[in-house]
């Protein structure tokens, strides 16, 4: 791994905590009624988000799942424009018609969140053999959670990819739960990681909750990627801190597990980490952090002043014409 300077740290910080604000604030926000639809969050897998984005250019691909407003994020989506997206705004990324599963933003790279389980194996490789074709030096990240290791589209990927060396990079995060079933409920093997043999291809542990660890491994299958060697399998393990989506009453998980994994909060733990090593300031950081709230104050000002789509968009973006 290249050595990480000041402003690279402070960065993953910022961008690890703009997520965890997002999440925080927008789950505030429906729990008061205010949105329609669905809401998974990934408070407590930030690091994920942020250590696998920072690795990437800003013309690199990622495909993400129904739990994917941190992937958006970390890869350079607005909060704006995410928000009025997920109030179902015309201003929004997808013009209010994607809503929390389903935000694209083509000109980030962000190919699309995907409510569908799995749903976005076949889109990354598919990325990853356009790029490998036209020879742009594009890389494209997969993320899936731990269920979907057990969609066949997955080992289907995999094995197309490594046959065509295509620079793609498939993410696990694997946040111990598929849903309700723990993950040692639902994989005969402890860890997904080490499916990779069956491709002959590299498999990789990595602390999820360490964003410097999750930095350090992509920039390592991205670089692998890029030199025309084909995939990487990277399982970040990492853990859930709400429940499977916003009203999920929980009481299936272990609760000294929970205790134990909330104890490695990646955002609390990483400032802890940045104060004590000196790498940045008390003050500097609060004043970071206050630009971060404004920026999702603003963000919610935005959406909920925004217009909803009229009824003469209905079928705008929705089907082409031949």
């Amino acid at each position: 791994m290249k050595t990480m300077d000041r402003s690279l740290l402070v960065e993953l910080y910022r961008k690890m905590f703009t997520i965890r604000t997002f999440e925080e604030g927008y789950e505030k926000v429906y729990l008061e009624g205010k949105m329609p639809g669905w809401a998974h969050l990934s408070i407590g897998q930030e690091a994920v988000a942020a250590g696998v984005c920072a690795a990437l250019k800003p013309d690199d691909y990622i495909t993400t799942t129904h739990r994917g407003h941190g992937h958006c994020l970390a890869k350079g989506c607005e909060m704006k424009y995410m928000i009025a997206e997920l109030y179902g705004k015309k201003t929004g990324y997808c013009k209010g018609k994607g809503g929390s599963m389903h935000i694209a933003n083509f000109n980030m790279g962000v190919i699309g969140a995907n409510g569908i389980v799995g749903g976005g194996f076949g889109i990354a490789t598919g990325a990853g053999l356009s790029a490998k074709m036209r020879k742009s030096g594009q890389v494209a990240i997969c993320f899936f959670g731990d269920g979907a290791g057990e969609q066949g589209v997955f080992h289907e990927a995999l094995n197309l990819a490594s046959i065509w060396k295509l620079p793609v990079i498939y993410v696990a995060e694997n946040n111990q739960f598929a849903e309700y079933a723990l993950f040692e409920g639902h994989c005969a093997v402890p860890d997904i990681a080490l499916r990779a043999a069956a491709y002959g291809i590299p498999g990789e542990i990595v602390d999820g909750m360490n964003v410097v660890d999750v930095y350090g491994k992509t920039e390592k299958a991205v670089e692998r990627a890029r030199r025309g060697e084909g995939p990487t399998l990277l399982e970040c393990k990492t853990y859930r801190f709400r429940g499977h989506f916003i009203g999920d009453l929980g009481g299936y998980q272990p609760e000294e597990k929970a205790k134990e994994w909330m104890a490695r909060d990646p955002v609390t733990n990483f400032r802890k980490y940045l104060i004590d090593g000196k790498i940045i300031g008390e003050k500097e950081l609060e004043a970071l952090e206050g630009r971060v709230r404004k920026e999702f104050s603003e963000a919610l000002e935005f959406a909920e002043k925004s217009a909803y789509p009229s009824s003469d968009e209905l079928e705008t973006d929705v089907y082409e014409k031949l």
